[in-house]
């Protein structure tokens, strides 16, 4: 008997816990088709090239462009902040201006910036939540471009200013751009994180969806082999 207090406790926490999944809306409730970019840049010279894109969890953000067609590389980590805060003890506390971020490195020729971003807006995250997404609270978890070149950031922002005009959300668009911020890798435990942890509650809730709606909204850019850090490096 001393210990049905625990049990029940135990019982109320795990109802909780239920509820709150059921409640929290799904990755697949929130990917949404929207009109492609109108401006790309198809005019690619270099077989590399890289954008950094924060939009909630970095878990799910990698996930989901390591199944992208034509990305060599989704290193999660930090940007917007400084060297020595650049680690998810200090970024967790969210004031120290970096936010959980995925530097995507792609082929142009194989895939185009509009490509990523239209991913990026479809079905990464809702980039009309200000400062979170989901459950996940906080500036850390801010939806953010962080463009490499001018060029990277023009169209980002004419992109923006294209789905606002069209309302393709039931809001505005809330994503800024910061160009000039470095980005710092996280730690190894959270690189792949997806495919290591695929029963992982979280997971199974938040990101695994986005996933399967990169799949059912994008099959021609889906790659069923995730590109993985523990093969690629950082």
């Amino acid at each position: 008997m001393p210990r049905l207090p625990f049990v029940i406790a135990g019982v109320l926490v795990l109802a909780a816990a239920v509820l709150h999944f059921r409640l929290a809306p799904s990755a697949a409730e929130t990917a949404r088709v929207i009109p492609p970019p109108a401006q790309d840049d198809r005019a690619a010279e270099s077989a590399t090239a890289t954008i950094v894109l924060a939009g909630g969890c970095f878990w799910g953000v990698q996930g989901v462009y390591q199944h992208v067609h034509g990305v060599t590389r989704a290193v999660s980590g930090y940007a917007g902040g400084a060297t020595e805060t650049a680690r998810y003890d200090k970024v967790t506390s969210g004031r120290t201006g970096h936010a959980e971020a995925v530097r995507i490195t792609y082929d142009p020729r194989q895939v185009t910036l509009g490509q990523l971003l239209h991913i990026y807006f479809s079905v990464v995250h809702d980039p009309t939540q200000l400062n979170r997404q989901g459950p996940d609270v906080g500036t850390h978890y801010r939806s953010t471009i962080f463009p490499e070149t001018d060029g990277q950031a023009v169209l980002a922002k004419a992109y923006i200013d294209q789905l606002d005009q069209a309302k393709a959300f039931p809001a505005r668009i809330v994503t800024t751009i910061e160009p000039g911020r470095a980005f710092y890798p996280a730690e190894a435990y959270h690189q792949d994180y997806m495919t290591l942890h695929p029963r992982q509650p979280y997971i199974v809730m938040h990101d695994l969806p986005k996933v399967e709606s990169l799949k059912r909204l994008f099959p021609a850019a889906w790659r069923a082999e995730p590109v993985l850090v523990s093969k690629t490096g950082m």
